[in-house]
């Protein structure tokens, strides 16, 4: 249904990586969701009255939880599609973050409450009982929720949307909630065991792990989290495809929303070459990576002392040392000044978050290590923590 509807509204609608077309598909999902839980919910809610059964209503109110997350989801594409202003210059796309942590936050709710009211029904237990009418409505409800989890999934992938994926999550987690009310009618009905408070339980603890599961998909990037290990890779590839390029470090990656990236890396290049060469290489390398990756990039050239053997020798040392230490380790802009009494070897460490050794102590036993292997030298050193 979503690929006829795209086929009728959206125009150049396989140039996923294109922003409106985009924003299209994420609103086209949204609405298409909207309307499938507004229906799910009022027969779920109809069932529910009709059986007295608090698992069905429960199921019911997740339902209209998910219309509600998917109006808030559709706002977010909307908002997030608008054009950069001199007050945001780089766009509106941490909206759909927002809407997604709103949406999370309205599931938690809605999972308390719904825990709240099936504990009460365990205290004071009322009689349920599942017709053959509820069982076939619950049963088009998992077939109706797991196709919402394949296009929301299809299209989550295709447009690298968190609000999509985390939608294609929720439903998944309503097809198996939905499940768990059936299981317990089931129970209920053969074994006279009133399981439907304790089914009202379960199904409120998948609302609030999804609840919990979409908060921490959405405040990460909102906060300003490390880029994926795939597209660091990708940035990497394809500026060391480039032969004038030595080596690269100090990547960073800015997240302004889906599809809004901005990246920044030194890029070290022969100093014996010729300036105005590498500088196109490095403008050619920019429009690549915008081209094929769909973000802005700004790479900085680091030149290295090719000619003089002392500086590779000393660097493939510290380098080694490191790795003797840990392979998290790593050293870059190493150079030498000479002086009359003693030569300075500067150069930048990178020590990862969290690591078991101070930076400080690390930078002790490097500098005496240098020291000893190579007498007369004095290590300037400046630790860093890495970006990616």
């Amino acid at each position: 249904m979503i690929s006829l509807l795209a086929s009728l509204f959206i125009k150049d609608r396989k140039n996923y990586a294109d922003a409106a077309v985009r924003s299209a598909y994420g609103s086209l999902c949204s609405i298409t969701g909207i309307v499938l839980n507004l229906v799910l919910f009022a027969i779920k809610y109809f069932a529910g009255m009709v059986s007295g059964s608090i698992a069905i209503t429960a199921d019911a109110f997740n339902n209209l939880s998910d219309a509600s997350s998917s109006i808030i989801t559709f706002v977010g594409f909307k908002a997030a599609a608008s054009r950069p202003d001199s007050d945001h210059p780089f766009g509106h796309g941490r909206y759909e973050y927002l809407s997604g942590f709103i949406v999370s936050i309205i599931i938690l709710i809605m999972g308390f409450e719904l825990a709240k009211s099936s504990v009460e029904k365990i205290i004071h237990p009322v009689s349920a009982e599942l017709s053959a009418l509820s069982f076939i409505i619950l049963g088009v409800s998992i077939l109706v929720k797991l196709y919402m989890f394949i296009y929301n999934r299809r299209y989550a992938r295709l447009t690298s949307s968190p609000a999509l994926s985390a939608t294609a999550t929720d439903s998944l987690s309503d097809c198996v909630s939905t499940f768990v009310v059936m299981l317990c009618g089931l129970v209920s009905r053969y074994a006279g065991f009133n399981a439907d408070a304790y089914g009202g339980i379960l199904v409120s603890l998948f609302i609030l792990w999804s609840g919990i599961s979409a908060a921490k998909d959405t405040i990460s990037p909102l906060i300003g989290s490390a880029p994926s290990a795939e597209f660091v890779s990708e940035v990497e590839n394809i500026i060391r495809s480039h032969e004038e390029i030595i080596g690269i470090h100090d990547m960073m990656v800015h997240d302004y929303g889906p599809g809004r990236r901005i990246v920044s890396v030194h890029g070290e290049v022969s100093g014996a070459g010729d300036i105005f060469a590498l500088h196109d290489v490095i403008d050619n390398i920019e429009t690549e990576l915008q081209q094929k990756l769909g973000c802005e990039a700004v790479i900085h050239m680091d030149p290295i002392d090719m000619e003089d053997s002392r500086v590779f020798e000393l660097r493939d040392f510290v380098s080694s040392y490191l790795k003797g230490i840990s392979p998290e380790l790593s050293v870059h802009d190493l150079r030498i000044v000479p002086g009359t009494s003693h030569s300075n070897v500067i150069f930048d460490l990178v020590v990862p978050p969290r690591f078991p050794i101070a930076a400080d102590a690390v930078s002790g036993q490097l500098s005496s290590a240098v020291s000893e292997r190579f007498p007369g030298c004095n290590c300037v050193i400046k630790t860093e923590n890495s970006y990616v």
